[in-house]
């Protein structure tokens, strides 16, 4: 049914919530899980001085980010594909699952509401918006709910 799970991750504890679903779902079915982060190039464009510096460290958290999790899906005894990218997030999530055949989409939700989810958009929203393949979402909860 599954053969290839993507598990996008911005190297926060709310979307890491999402791999154990993902790696669970990727053992029952055998798939090879990818794991990709996407360096938020648009915050860059209100950078003037240093923009270079800046995508470099967003580039080495991301390296970070992704390399915590293949470590996890190895110790699980998964098979992990690694990736980041650059650009606006759900555009690359959804166009990297097209790109690599991605059968499932497994990804965590911020559980912003209001003001906050209106001001800064949901990247989930967008992705189960535009991506042809069935996108699993996690809620994160954190302990003060």
């Amino acid at each position: 049914m599954y053969d290839r799970i993507l598990l996008p991750t911005d190297g926060s504890e709310a979307a890491e919530a999402a791999a154990p679903d993902a790696f669970e779902l990727a053992e029952t079915y055998g798939a090879e899980i990818h794991v990709l982060y996407v360096v938020d190039t648009r915050t860059l464009a209100t950078v003037d001085l240093g923009a270079e510096r800046v995508l470099t460290m967003l580039e080495e958290e991301g390296d970070a980010a992704v390399e915590r999790l293949r470590s996890r899906a190895e110790d699980a005894g998964l098979d992990v594909v690694t990736a980041v990218e650059s650009g606006s997030p759900a555009s690359i999530i959804v166009d990297y699952s097209e790109d690599h055949d991605v059968d499932l989409v497994v990804m965590a939700t911020h559980g912003r509401r209001g003001l906050d989810r209106y001001l800064l958009g949901s990247v989930a929203e967008r992705v189960v918006r535009g991506s042809d393949a069935p996108v699993l979402t996690v809620r994160y909860v954190t302990d003060a709910e």
